[in-house]
């Protein structure tokens, strides 16, 4: 089989290479992959900027989507033809995060899924909506369940209540629609005209650009009376300090990126004086991704792809993610 592996960190020694595959366990599953979706995190790991530390050679990226192609002796969760979506970390399962949980993790320090075939534990694989495509479907398992165990599992929201979306990253427009189906108002920020557009068509009762408007935090309260329940943090220490402003008396602020910087001097004292609340999140375990799957099937969400590239295009998806010019995902086809 053919995937894309990292043999030293950097962009310019990310090659497509034949691999072997190995011979299935007892309760393994082989998944013919049809497309990946790219994340952020694939850049920094690329790069070597997540984990210096990371073993090579490494096969990138977490966000798969195929269809069982075999299965071991043992397995009784999946048969040969099912659509499937692999799950982030592959023994968080249920519950509470522990450090073993969070170790486990695909495309770093676990091989990825940028490859024709991946080989994972049955209890690694979650059920593809049907309604998708392979190419909607594959943007699911991190951006999509970030935003959902953010806002529904650590926040718990509900209809009425507001949420704060910034820029048009995959997590962000996925929290977006994620509020728009609880019934909850939404306010996102962008630096481009057209992309505030497209926010409001998706349904954002307020936009705001953050570049013309840096005090944009104090916008959002103005707009709101009181601030947001929920503010979707994906610029990190940067955008703390706004996020603060824009926040309820006893709201939550769910860190989730670090896009504009991970250190920086904040004031801590809203937090204490509003009562309010830090919450970090790293994606999400299987049940939460099987619940927000059976909810965005119901609802017939769509996810909102920017591009799709082939498979021998990979360094060009990533170029192109880098760039900051998508709205939503990007993604490779493979097949």
């Amino acid at each position: 089989m053919r995937a894309w592996q990292l043999d030293s960190f950097g962009f310019e020694h990310l090659k497509l290479v034949e691999l072997p595959e190995r011979a299935l366990g007892a309760r393994e599953v082989r998944v013919k992959l049809r497309a990946v979706a790219l994340n952020y995190r694939d850049q920094l790991m690329i790069a070597g900027r997540y984990n210096p530390q990371q073993a090579l050679p490494l096969i990138p990226c977490s966000d798969g989507m195929g269809e069982v192609e075999a299965v071991g002796a043992e397995v009784t969760r999946w048969r040969v033809g099912d659509r499937v979506l692999g799950a982030f970390s592959q023994r968080w399962l249920a519950g509470a995060p522990t450090r073993d949980k969070l170790r486990a993790t695909l495309g770093g320090p676990l091989p990825g899924v940028l490859a024709e075939k991946i080989t994972l534990d049955e209890q690694g694989l979650w059920a593809c909506p049907q309604h998708l495509t392979p190419e909607a479907a594959a943007t699911l398992p991190c951006a999509a369940l970030t935003a959902w165990h953010a806002l529904v599992d650590h926040g718990r929201l509900t209809a009425g209540q507001r949420v704060l979306v910034q820029g048009t990253g995959g997590v962000s427009i996925f929290a977006l629609q994620i509020a728009r189906l609880f019934g909850a108002e939404v306010i996102a920020t962008s630096s481009h005209p057209e992309k505030l557009e497209r926010l409001r068509a998706l349904g954002a009762a307020h936009v705001i650009d953050y570049k013309a408007d840096p005090d944009w935090g104090k916008t959002v309260r103005r707009l709101t009376g009181e601030g947001v329940e929920h503010v979707v943090e994906v610029g990190g220490a940067g955008t703390l300090t706004q996020s603060l402003r824009a926040v309820s008396v006893g709201g939550v602020v769910h860190v989730i990126g670090v896009l504009a910087g991970a250190s920086h001097e904040v004031d801590v004292r809203p937090i204490l004086m509003q009562e309010v609340r830090l919450s970090g999140v790293m994606v999400g375990p299987r049940e939460s991704a099987e619940a927000m799957g059976r909810a965005f099937e119901l609802a017939r969400l769509e996810p909102v792809v920017d591009r799709v590239f082939g498979f021998e295009e990979a360094p060009a998806a990533f170029a192109h993610q880098a760039s900051g010019a998508h709205f939503g995902k990007v993604v490779i086809s493979i097949g």
